[in-house]
């Protein structure tokens, strides 16, 4: 057999024996392309800037371009009307790609290096108008590349509302929409381009309400009873509570409603509390203390209390034979470049957070790989990764050094610095997703993992109990 023979041969069984970086190159060429294109999509969802549950019209324009691009659509999953699930193929294996879309209220911010209010109620300061377009554009790209391969088996799309405070994704974990995936990718944007094992804190978080009574405030106090009070009686617990709990922990919250006017006193009061901790059963024990709190608060105050549960999610557990795939595949697609305009911009961005000197390399460059990393923050994708094997990674869409949930967050992410990462994201994912439909053993050896992980006597119970989402959290 001629050479030229034994190439179109060997081409032509490349399903069977693992993709050619040809292939894998054409693959990533074709999101190149495309890039414009994703741009545009995740521009919209950055101007819509939708909160939790309310993501309407962001929701339908990811389900319209995977629709368009020959997926069926699964609507209002999990009783959620703004959550869906894209799939195309059949059979095993089951592969998932997650995306979330919601914005955070009160960060409205226009695509500039200045703090300038863009006059909305909310901003992507999360970057998730970026999170639900890279992964469709890498559904999309999986896709073409298993039609064109005659690849055996599935790829979905969960569209994953809510995910801060509304945990959205363990709802459609709750229902069993992941009992029959074999591996679920994930990423969310960031500062850096990293692929390590990642970690998340669990948390619970409730909206605790305060009832009284009415009264004049200087005519007739005494007639009064403050649900204010009540409030401001359980804050105090709870502040001195927090030398009193492991030092890993953190508690937040916010007054929501804390009365209309000095001179009435409140007959209702809301004060909205997270509680977090890189082990769930500590969260829960720091959760029933806050409980304890808010029941004392209203005894002392005469008032009475009532809360509801809004959001609850596991720690995020790490599948290192899945991270380990995503590292290199992220380490083939590399970073971005700036152009003379966005470093500029960027150099101002890093200037408005105090740094002198923008550190370029983290945007450039792929962050070296570590087993282990230090939680924060909570995600949703806890709840998934005690279900199925999961993995993520973190592209450079912000100006390296920005913190999450900031307008420069919000402003990078309006820009081309954006859709840049976001293309790396959807590169990488793309390739891992490759990797997995050519490779059953690894599917095999990360389900192991997750096994030994979780433990043999592991059931799966959701922090935020059996109530149905909280649709409203956010009116």
């Amino acid at each position: 057999m001629r050479p030229t023979h034994l190439f179109i041969w060997i081409i032509a069984l490349s399903p069977l024996l693992g993709f050619s970086q040809e292939n894998k190159n054409a693959v990533l060429a074709n999101l190149t392309s495309q890039t414009q294109q994703y741009g545009d999509i995740a521009h919209q969802i950055w101007n819509l800037a939708e909160m939790g549950y309310l993501e309407e019209k962001s929701s339908a324009l990811l389900q319209k371009t995977l629709s368009d691009a020959g997926f069926s659509i699964e609507k209002g999953v999990a009783g959620i009307p703004t959550a869906f699930i894209a799939e195309y193929g059949s059979g095993s294996p089951v592969i998932a790609i997650l995306g979330e879309y919601d914005a955070l209220p009160g960060l409205s911010q226009q695509a500039v290096a200045e703090k300038k209010s863009a006059n909305k109620a909310a901003g992507h300061a999360c970057g998730h108008h970026l999170f639900g377009t890279a992964s469709a554009a890498s559904a999309i790209a999986v896709k073409d590349w298993m039609k064109a391969n005659k690849i055996q088996g599935t790829i979905r799309f969960y569209g994953c509302p809510a995910e801060e405070g509304g945990s959205g994704k363990v709802y459609m974990v709750r229902e069993g929409l992941f009992n029959d995936v074999d591996v679920a990718l994930h990423w969310h944007p960031g500062s850096q381009n990293a692929a390590s094992a990642g970690a998340a804190l669990a948390n619970k978080s409730a909206k605790f309400r305060f009832y009284g009574t009415s009264a004049h405030a200087a005519g007739a106090p005494q007639m009064g009873r403050s649900a204010l009070d009540g409030v401001e009686a359980m804050n105090a617990m709870i502040n001195m509570m927090r030398e009193h709990i492991p030092q890993e922990a953190r508690i937040h919250y916010v007054i929501t409603d804390g009365g209309k006017a000095p001179n009435v006193v409140p007959n209702f009061a809301e004060v909205y509390y997270y509680a977090r901790h890189n082990r769930r059963d500590v969260v829960i024990d720091i959760f029933d203390r806050m409980v304890k709190a808010a029941e004392g608060a209203a005894l002392g105050t005469g008032t009475t209390m009532d809360y509801e549960m809004i959001g609850g999610t596991h720690e995020l557990l790490p599948n290192l034979v899945l991270q380990k795939l995503m590292h290199d595949n992220l380490s083939e697609v590399g970073g971005i470049t700036y152009t003379d305009e966005e470093k500029a911009f960027a150099e101002k961005i890093a200037l408005s957070f105090g740094y002198k000197k923008l550190d370029i390399d983290k945007a450039t460059g792929i962050q070296p790989y570590k087993e282990k990393a230090r939680a924060y923050g909570s995600t949703d994708v806890g709840d998934v990764s005690f279900a199925v094997p999961t993995v993520g990674l973190s592209a450079a869409t912000w100006v390296p050094g920005t913190p999450a949930h900031s307008w420069q967050a919000v402003a990078a992410g309006g820009t081309s610095i954006g859709t840049k990462g976001m293309m790396v994201a959807a590169k990488a994912i793309t390739l891992t997703a490759m990797d997995l439909f050519e490779n059953p053993k690894i599917v095999q050896e990360a389900k192991a993992e997750l096994e030994k992980r979780r433990g043999e006597d592991f059931e799966y119970i959701p922090l935020l109990g059996d109530r149905p989402p909280a649709l409203d959290y956010r009116k």
